[in-house]
């Protein structure tokens, strides 16, 4: 193995803001919630088709038995995160506004398992196979479907980047993944670069995180890698650092050409949560059922990490660590930057949920817009080279080709231009509505 194939330390990236981390869940061991009186399982949990329900009303589960699937390839399986009844099978709308058919099943408290056994993986086939029964999606934010991601069809994979980086504020449920599943982590990565025929592991953590690192240098500079093809990669902390665009850049080097995807330029990317998930699988046969999440913010005291049956409610989870009404002024999904605000907590924790942040009435106080100064900030701290205020002019004019020009869909929506505009232009809110209005004109033309 030649070790010019590994950068000795992460390349430069642009743009990008430093922000206190907060993360006081860093080193407090997680906690398992009880199962709730009732979970809601959305059968669409993923980017992609939905599934369809295989249980009716009426019908006794298991924990891990599959309650929805889809023969459509982009799709994967849900399961019974309790065991129970199924009591309902409705619509219900989701944190972000989408309505997803959803089996409701009142536990019966015991959480009584299917018989579960560990999964038998000789090659790519099998490895692919037993991603999808797994229910395996990106669980880091985006809800891809792991299995399409590992299967890049024609396209030459060199590099295998797993994602430790956790950038946001708050948000350290991967870091206790780490700390708490090390062997998960590596043995994960281990299979897959053996099955995929990968040479060039990077596991990359914020330099913020140095037991993480030490935790996991330990195993990969052990006799198990014996070809020296597995390196821990500490990255700067600065945010949006965990991007894939981002990370990609940092350890390779490589650049994402604008609507290309990262196997265009022989990478795949994994979280590191979802890499020992599925090592869990392959050695126990029991798909995912339960998230870990970071409860964090000011309007929490009893801050901490909290292992929860998926489809739990948010306000369940909120009344298990002792959250009370009496000063939250705003609930959210994910960290502060890229997080999606609940406009109530009665709707089910999913499987790319990795944090619930609970902002006081004062740290939800949005400051006063005013008008731009044309100071540059936000183009500065832009890691993909945009132009936030013209693109907001442009969306302003609803001028479809100006967006278009200045690559509107290239946004990845980080907020980096908002947190360091001095103006407090609601930058982010303006590239949504401009990729919007690029969508409904290109909806129009097909």
């Amino acid at each position: 193995m030649k070790k010019s194939l590994f950068s000795e330390k992460p390349y430069r990236t642009d743009g990008g803001v430093s922000l206190p981390h907060l993360k006081e869940t860093a080193l407090s061991p997680t906690v398992k919630m009880p199962p709730p009186a009732y979970v809601r399982l959305p059968m669409q949990m993923h980017i992609g088709a939905p599934c369809a329900p295989c249980v009716k009303v009426g019908d006794k589960v298991l924990v891990g038995q599959k309650i929805g699937d889809s023969e459509k390839p982009f799709s994967v399986p849900i399961h019974a995160s309790v065991s129970g009844e199924v009591t309902d099978i409705a619509p219900l709308r989701l944190a972000g506004g989408a309505v997803v058919e959803t089996v409701v099943i009142a536990s019966d408290g015991e959480m009584r398992q299917i018989e579960h056994s560990p999964i038998s993986v000789e090659n790519e086939e099998e490895l692919i196979r037993a991603v999808r029964e797994c229910g395996l999606v990106g669980l880091g934010g985006a809800g891809f479907p792991t299995h399409i991601k590992l299967r890049p069809g024609d396209k030459k994979i060199d590099t295998l980047l797993i994602n430790g980086a956790e950038c946001e504020p708050y948000l350290t449920s991967d870091n206790r993944e780490i700390l708490e599943n090390s062997w998960d982590v590596m043995s994960g990565v281990y299979l897959v670069k053996k099955m995929l025929g990968i040479h060039r592991v990077f596991i990359c953590i914020e330099k913020n995180k140095p037991r993480a690192i030490e935790v996991l240098r330990k195993i990969a500079d052990s006799s198990v890698d014996y070809n020296d093809e597995v390196r821990v990669l500490p990255l700067p902390t600065s945010y949006p650092q965990g991007a894939e665009k981002v990370l990609i850049k940092s350890a390779t080097g490589r650049e994402v050409p604008e609507g290309k995807l990262p196997a265009d330029v022989g990478c795949i990317v994994m979280n590191i949560t979802s890499i020992s998930v599925l090592s869990r699988y392959i050695k126990t046969g029991m798909p995912l059922v339960s998230k870990r999440l970071t409860v964090e913010g000011g309007a929490v005291k009893n801050k901490q990490n909290v292992i929860v049956p998926l489809g739990t409610s948010v306000s369940d989870l909120l009344a298990f660590v002792g959250v009370s009404d009496e000063d939250v002024g705003k609930v959210m999904f994910g960290g502060p930057m890229m997080g999606v605000a609940l406009e109530s907590t009665d709707v089910p924790i999913l499987k790319n949920n990795n944090g619930v942040v609970v902002l006081t009435r004062k740290e939800a106080t949005l400051g006063k817009t005013t008008a731009c100064i044309h100071c540059g900030r936000c183009v500065s701290v832009c890691p993909m080279r945009l132009f936030p205020l013209r693109l907001e002019k442009a969306t302003e004019r609803k001028d479809t080709e100006a967006l278009e020009r200045l690559s509107q869909m290239t946004c990845m929506e980080c907020g980096s231009c908002a947190y360091a505009c001095p103006a407090k232009r609601p930058l982010v809110q303006s590239m949504r509505l401009g990729k919007a209005l690029l969508r409904e004109k290109n909806a129009k033309k097909g």
